[in-house]
């Protein structure tokens, strides 16, 4: 009877799986059960959130494939995603899907077209700092990621070197998030979001349009989304109609 019971309810998971338009696969559940109640609340879409050991053998069937894993990410996982995209996927990769953890990963970072420069932060290095507040703008007005159903609070001075300044860009703010800095892309791709850290510590300020893009990966697409420190930075209503946004957006 258990054998029959555990194939039951083997079969009810695969079947959930295969019906669902979006997978989510995620290394911390609460931030990700924000996402996956927006879409079915705001947008009627079904999720399946799963680890990256709950991977199935093929991603084909996902219309969208969103990734949210802090720690290692494993070479299997790795493959899959690279292979989905470039097969046809739209791989949605959220914060920390680009962060410090990832260099030992062969392929990952050549594959998105993006280095973090091991260096001090005032030469150009790659850090993160977290527990902070900061802003997100809007560089992409007319991209239907950055405006279906959003709504932004904020006018927020922006310009980025060997950029004319932008005066008062739509944007918002992330309290009690994490930032990261200087992530340089090696790549051409199409930018969304900005962002603005003032650092209260030293008083620098930092304007870096690396906090959303959106770049071709073979026959697919790739779109990452920076912010997403904890289930917070996506109950935010701006941010949380971006990245819904993100999820059901058809190139």
């Amino acid at each position: 009877m258990k054998r029959v019971a555990a194939f039951g309810l083997a079969l009810t998971a695969i079947s959930r799986m295969a019906l669902a338009n979006v997978l989510i696969v995620a290394d911390e559940f609460p931030a990700m059960e924000v996402v996956a109640a927006g879409l079915r609340s705001h947008e009627h879409v079904n999720s399946t959130l799963v680890s990256q050991k709950e991977l199935p053998a093929s991603l084909s069937s996902f219309e969208t494939v969103v990734v949210y894993v802090h720690g290692g990410l494993a070479e299997k996982a790795e493959d899959a995603f690279i292979d989905y995209a470039k097969d046809g996927g739209k791989l949605v990769l959220l914060h920390h899907s680009i962060s410090s953890g990832k260099r030992k990963n062969a392929r990952w970072f050549s594959f998105l077209g993006v280095s973090l420069p091991e260096a001090e932060l005032s030469q150009g290095g790659y850090k993160w700092i977290e527990g902070i507040k900061f802003d997100l703008v809007n560089l992409n007005p007319n991209h239907f990621i950055m405006t279906n159903r959003v709504a932004y609070p904020a006018k927020i001075p922006y310009t980025t070197t060997n950029a004319p300044p932008r005066e008062g860009l739509p944007g918002f703010r992330l309290e009690h998030s994490e930032v990261y800095l200087n992530h340089v892309h090696t790549v051409a791709r199409t930018l969304l979001m900005g962002l603005r850290y003032a650092d209260e510590k030293t008083g620098a300020t930092y304007m870096q349009d690396s906090a959303g893009w959106i770049k071709r990966a073979g026959k697919g697409w790739v779109i990452y989304l920076m912010p997403g420190h904890t289930k917070n930075d996506f109950e935010n209503p701006t941010y949380g109609r971006i990245v819904l946004n993100a999820v059901i957006y058809k190139p």
